[in-house]
C-alpha cells in the first residue's frame, strides 16, 4: 500500500530502494567498474594501418555467413566485404550510444531512479567512452562512419512507465547482439590485434552493464505490472519490441558496405540475405540471449 500524499512515482522509488538484491548488485558492479577502470585515451596504441589484405571481422559473423553466396566470394572480396562490415558494425555502435546515453542522461538522479543513478554514472562515463573508441577506429582505418539509416518506429506507447519499459528494454537488446559479436571476435586470433582489444574491452565493461540492465528491465516490468495494464496495452509493447528486434537485426544489412565491397545492387543482396534460411537462423542464435530472458520474465511469451 502506497503511504498516504505520496505520489504514484515516488512510490514506485520507495519500493525500488527497498530492493536489497538489486542494490547489492549496483554496489557490486560498481566496484568492479572502479577495478576494471582504464583511460581509453591512452589504452590503445593505434596503428598507423590495419592491413586490408586480412580478416576485419569473424567470417562467421558476416551476413553472407551460410550461404550459397558466401562460397561464391574471392579471398580478396572475402576480405573487403569483413572489412566494411566491421566499419558498419561500430558504426552502429556510435549511433546506438549516442541514442542510449540521451535516454539514460534523461533520468539520472530523476524520481524513481534514484537507486540505479550512481551505477548510471559508470554506465554514461563508460558508454562515453565506447562511442570514442569506436568512431576513431572508423575514422582513423575507414575514413568514414557509416550514417544512421535506423528507422525510427512509430507506435512507441507515452505512458512514463511502459515508456521507461521499453528505453532500458531497447538498450539491453542493443547491449546483448552487439556482445555477441564482441566476445567471437575478441576470441578470433584471425584478426588483427586492434581489432580484438577494440572488442575485448567493450565486452569487459557490457558484461556489467547487461547483469545491471536484465535486472533494471526485470524490476520495471514488474513496477508495469503492478499497475494492471490492458491487454490492448500490452500487446501494443509487446509488438513494439518484436520491431525493434527485427530492424535491429536488419541494420547488419546495409547496402552501402555491399557497394563499398565491391558487390553490385545492394539493395537486392539485401533482400535476398535477410530471407535466407541460413541467415534467419543465425538471427535467432544472435538474439538467442536477448529473447530468452524476454520470455522468462514474462514479457514474452513461446511464441515468439
Amino acid at each position: 500500500m502506497r503511504p498516504p500524499n505520496t505520489p504514484p512515482a515516488r512510490a514506485a522509488a520507495t519500493a525500488t530502494a527497498d530492493d536489497t538484491e538489486f542494490r547489492t548488485l549496483l554496489d557490486r558492479l560498481s566496484d568492479k567498474a572502479t577495478e576494471d577502470y582504464y583511460n581509453p585515451f591512452t589504452t590503445f596504441d593505434w596503428p598507423a594501418t590495419i592491413p586490408t589484405d586480412e580478416l576485419w571481422m569473424s567470417p562467421e559473423l558476416l551476413s553472407f555467413h551460410g550461404t550459397e553466396l558466401m562460397d561464391e566470394l574471392s579471398p580478396a572480396r572475402l576480405q573487403a566485404l569483413s572489412r566494411w562490415e566491421s566499419v558498419n558494425f561500430y558504426s552502429l555502435n556510435v549511433h546506438g550510444i549516442r541514442e542510449l546515453l540521451i535516454e539514460v542522461t534523461r533520468r539520472v538522479h530523476t524520481p524513481g531512479f534514484e537507486l540505479p543513478s550512481e551505477f548510471f554514472h559508470h554506465f554514461i562515463g563508460e558508454e562515453n567512452d565506447h562511442m570514442w573508441f569506436f568512431a576513431t577506429f572508423c575514422l582513423k582505418y575507414a575514413g568514414k562512419i557509416y550514417p544512421d539509416k535506423s528507422v525510427k518506429l512509430p507506435g512507441a506507447p507515452r505512458d512514463p512507465d511502459i515508456e521507461n519499459f521499453l528505453v532500458f528494454a531497447r538498450i539491453l537488446i542493443f547491449e546483448q547482439v552487439v556482445d555477441h559479436y564482441n566476445v567471437r571476435m575478441a576470441a578470433d586470433r584471425r584478426l588483427h590485434p586492434t581489432v580484438r582489444h577494440l572488442n575485448h574491452l567493450h565486452h569487459q565493461d557490457e558484461s556489467r552493464h547487461i547483469a545491471f540492465g536484465c535486472r533494471l528491465v526485470h524490476l520495471l516490468w514488474n513496477r508495469l505490472l503492478e499497475r494492471d495494464p490492458d491487454d490492448v496495452a500490452l500487446r501494443e509493447l509487446r509488438d513494439y519490441l518484436g520491431r525493434y528486434l527485427t530492424t535491429s537485426i536488419e541494420s547488419f544489412y546495409n547496402p552501402a558496405v555491399y557497394r563499398d565491397a565491391g558487390l553490385p545492387d545492394g539493395f537486392a543482396l539485401r533482400r535476398r540475405l535477410l530471407t535466407h534460411p541460413a541467415r534467419q537462423a543465425a538471427h535467432a542464435k544472435v538474439l538467442h540471449k536477448t529473447t530468452g530472458f524476454l520470455n522468462r520474465i514474462g514479457v514474452f511469451d513461446a511464441r515468439h
